[in-house]
């Protein structure tokens, strides 16, 4: 029944207003009113002290008690007690409430027996309700010859209480009326904004990223969440449609080698292509096997990049490399008539990387520049030294790249010919591992192109102490 959050602030909520008031009612209730008769019994003993003190030698020596009787009537109206003045003996001698009880004897009277300053009773049977009653003896010299008895109604005492209690009732009232409207305001800015926080969260699990978490207007830690979880879901919409592709460009440059071969085999099998000409479909079978083995090592090689990322880095020569790796593709070079413009700051510039990756960065780096370079024309390398790094660029004047591919490039398998029809012996890997291997060394690459003007792409190496 109470297995969500807010059921279970709802009932610590009521159980926090019940056992508020149990325990007003019963252990502050009771704690007031002992208070209360203890704060009234001090202040009726101390004016019994004071009018036995006051009015000592008139009660000793005077027989007529008229003029004290006066006095002690303004003294009885004041503090609201019934005033006896009562002899050793028992008798009362006065009484400032029913002046008939004057000549009555309490039976059993025997203030010494007493032993707090005030009792709580109906004092030796002499009232039928109870009374807050103190007494003071009246010295005359060094012996007692009457005391000053003050009597206060426990109705009133009961009745002070009540009205404080019922204070404090009100009180508590209005302070658990105020914690529900905290409670409301709660259920408003956090219970229900964290709802559909969750219900979101369920749809994102369910696979539905198109789902929006509206919270217009929360600027705190929950409008901060529901962004951040609307962010997520469209990047896990983006990898999704990502992975889509993938699959669909995966599919599609296996497919294309495979139906070749199979095409090619089929057609040497059932005579089609005649016994002279084997050689030569014999050759584009291992073409194509070749481009599956490309495409197969690119994406071992990526996997690897993002498994273990692990590096053997060592000093070398960037400019050597590059004229190795220039020298290694000059027959590609020639079938374009195209050449290649190296610009180097020093003549010797050493990096500290890994050797055989960086080789192949700039392998991939290089076979593209020749693959979209426009024939006639020349491919620019060119390195310079800048705050203990060395940037190495490599620029060609061919196709260019769409403005809204850009950002693509890196992806696996992309190509900006959407047909994949133009660069049939690519795998679309090349960019994703040179990215991926710069990544793993810590750096980045860019690139800056121009559709029919040409791409230039820079990235940087540490250089070696």
């Amino acid at each position: 029944m109470f297995r969500t959050l807010y059921s279970k602030l709802v009932l610590g909520y009521i159980l926090y207003g019940l056992i508020g008031f149990l325990f007003i009612a019963f252990i502050s209730s009771s704690s007031t009113y002992d208070l209360l008769v203890e704060e009234k019994g001090n202040a009726l003993y101390a004016e019994a002290v004071r009018i036995a003190g006051t009015y000592s030698d008139q009660l000793a020596y005077e027989d007529d008690l008229s003029d004290v009787s006066d006095q002690l009537d303004i003294v009885s109206g004041f503090t609201g007690a019934r005033i006896w003045l009562v002899d050793d003996d028992g008798n009362i001698l006065l009484d400032t409430t029913d002046p008939g009880y004057a000549g009555e004897s309490i039976l059993g009277f025997d203030p010494g027996a007493e032993r707090s300053s005030y009792t709580i009773g109906r004092f030796y049977g002499m009232f039928t309700d109870e009374m807050l009653t103190v007494s003071a003896p009246i010295n005359y010299g060094y012996t007692t010859g009457g005391y000053v008895v003050l009597h206060y109604p426990m109705s009133s005492v009961l009745s002070v209480s009540t009205s404080f209690m019922n204070i404090v009732y009100i009180a508590s009232i209005i302070l658990f009326l105020l914690s529900f409207i905290i409670l409301v305001i709660f259920t408003f800015e956090v219970f229900l904004p964290l709802k559909q926080i969750s219900r979101g969260a369920s749809e994102y699990a369910s696979g539905n990223f198109a789902h929006k978490i509206s919270l217009k207007g929360k600027n705190d830690e929950i409008g901060y969440l529901a962004n951040t979880l609307d962010y997520m879901s469209g990047e896990l919409a983006k990898q999704e449609e990502y992975q889509r592709e993938f699959i669909a460009n995966v599919s599609h440059d296996f497919r294309s080698p495979l139906t070749s071969i199979k095409g090619y085999l089929e057609a040497m099998l059932d005579g089609t292509i005649p016994p002279e000409l084997r050689g030569k479909y014999i050759g584009r079978v291992i073409s194509e096997t070749e481009r599956l083995n490309k495409l197969t090592e690119g994406m071992l090689t990526l996997n690897s990049l993002e498994g273990k990322k692990l590096l053997k880095r060592t000093a070398f020569d960037i400019n050597r490399m590059i004229k190795d790796v220039c020298a290694a593709n000059e027959n590609a070079c020639e079938k374009k008539n195209l050449s290649f413009e190296l610009t180097f700051e020093d003549e010797t510039e050493m990096v500290y990387a890994d050797y055989g990756k960086i080789q192949q960065v700039l392998y991939n780096l290089i076979d593209n520049a020749i693959k979209f370079s426009n024939n006639d024309s020349a491919i620019y390398v060119s390195t310079a030294m800048r705050q203990r790094k060395v940037f190495i660029s490599v620029r060609d004047t061919g196709c260019g790249i769409p403005k809204e591919s850009l950002k693509k490039i890196w992806d696996r398998f992309y190509k900006t010919d959407s047909s994949r029809g133009r660069d049939r012996t690519g795998t679309g890997l090349g960019l994703s591992i040179v990215k991926e291997i710069l990544q793993a060394h810590g750096e980045n690459i860019d690139v800056v192109s121009t559709e029919k003007v040409g791409s230039e792409f820079t990235f940087s190496l540490p250089m070696a102490e």
